[in-house]
């Protein structure tokens, strides 16, 4: 299947195809030419990773790939579930280089400075451009290995100025396996740093369109290791949040937690903090840490496609038409706009602005993790 829109130095491909082999296949044949320098994918976790992973280090022999499982793709043709979608970059026209961090847990600021230390060592042996102004990096990390805090923080102060943007990976809303794909295989417990340097002008932004509602939770009891809370306002947090939105805790989902969402403010800004499920004992298990004290804001959601619409024409004054935009959107932002029966329309949007990405357990921007956001870079001409 041939990509929409086909430019010099991205290109983008998708397969709808459930085999591996001829997924990976047709993405080769619609990205493979002389100067293809990295293959960024995001794929559904309905696919055999271990096939897939293979298949992928065939057919891009001699070409860096680096990728994760979704909760639904962004593919040049709007949102799919069930697909494999990828982005090819020409390598005169962007330096990037990877690295796996494989235990979560111990990284802290030493490892990431090496990290980042070396990254941009190579990247300067490949001359593209200065590092200062044209470099960003991107982060996919196993999307249920709650160690997102941690590492994100570690890397902000390691990158200094660089911004920052990603993703947690996704397995369709299953929770049960996330995979991050760097080195020829699939990966758990581990997340992959994509530093990318590039001559092409680009703004890494994030967005998102609740408004605060203004009724506050105290958090009174919670375990930030699992990122559960046990209790809201002294009483089980599950019972007090279902009251709160005027419903029994039997009748909360994940419909209700996309429409429901809690924030917490820091300075003038609102970082929503998603629940995930509730518990048998009536706690509330989130997608990022929330701790003991915090005090949680209830959100209100606003149309989505106005904010967005907003952030990019800001964003397209700037720098001009998008070459591609990387996009990390909040799987609860996809499910509330399924829900409100607008996703041709929002898809249509997201083909427009040469949109590829995927559905996120979490977005990361500039160090910090959040949840029910549009994160990502738009990249745009040459400077």
């Amino acid at each position: 299947m041939n990509a929409p829109f086909r430019l010099q130095p991205i290109q983008t491909a998708m397969s709808d195809s459930s085999n591996a082999q001829v997924a990976a296949q047709d993405l080769a044949t619609q990205l493979r030419h002389p100067d293809l320098g990295f293959v960024l994918f995001f794929c559904s976790a309905e696919y055999d990773l271990t096939h897939l992973g293979d298949a992928l280090d065939q057919v891009f022999q001699g070409v860096q790939v680096a990728g994760c499982t979704t909760a639904g793709e962004i593919t040049p043709f709007g949102y799919a579930r069930g697909t494999v979608t990828a982005i090819g970059f020409d390598r005169h026209y962007f330096s990037i280089e990877t690295a796996l961090i494989e235990d979560l847990q111990s990284f802290g600021l030493q490892k990431a400075q090496h990290l980042v230390d070396d990254l941009i060592l190579r990247g300067r042996r490949q001359h593209i451009a200065p590092t200062k102004g044209h470099t960003f990096s991107l982060t996919l990390l196993d999307g249920l290995s709650s160690q997102e805090e941690m590492v994100l923080v570690a890397l902000d102060s390691a990158l200094g100025s660089i911004p920052h943007f990603g993703g947690s990976a996704g397995d369709d809303i299953q929770l049960a396996n996330t995979h991050i794909y760097v080195n020829g295989r699939f990966r758990t417990e581990a997340a992959v740093v994509i530093l990318i340097n590039t001559p092409l002008d680009f703004e890494v932004f994030t967005t998102h369109h609740m408004r605060s509602r203004g009724q506050k939770l105290i958090v009174t009891e919670a375990d930030p290791g699992t990122r559960t809370v046990l209790e809201l306002n002294a009483s089980p947090a599950a019972i007090e949040y279902a009251e709160m939105v005027g419903l029994t805790p039997a009748e909360l989902n994940p419909d209700v937690f996309a429409l429901n969402p809690l924030a917490v403010r820091i300075g003038s800004e609102y970082y929503v903090r998603s629940i995930q499920r509730v518990n048998p004992d009536m706690s509330l298990t989130f997608y990022c840490a929330v701790g003991k004290g915090i005090v949680l804001t209830s959100m209100e959601p606003q149309p989505i496609l106005p904010d967005l619409e907003r952030r990019f024409r800001d964003i397209e004054q700037r720098i001009g038409a998008p070459l591609i935009t990387i996009g990390c959107d909040c799987f609860l932002r996809r499910l509330e706009t399924e829900h409100l029966g607008a996703l041709d329309e929002a898809s249509a949007f997201l083909v427009k602005h040469k949109v590829v990405g995927f559905n996120t357990y979490g977005e990361h921007f500039d160090g910090v993790h959040i949840n029910q956001t549009f994160t990502g870079v738009v990249i745009g001409g040459a400077r």
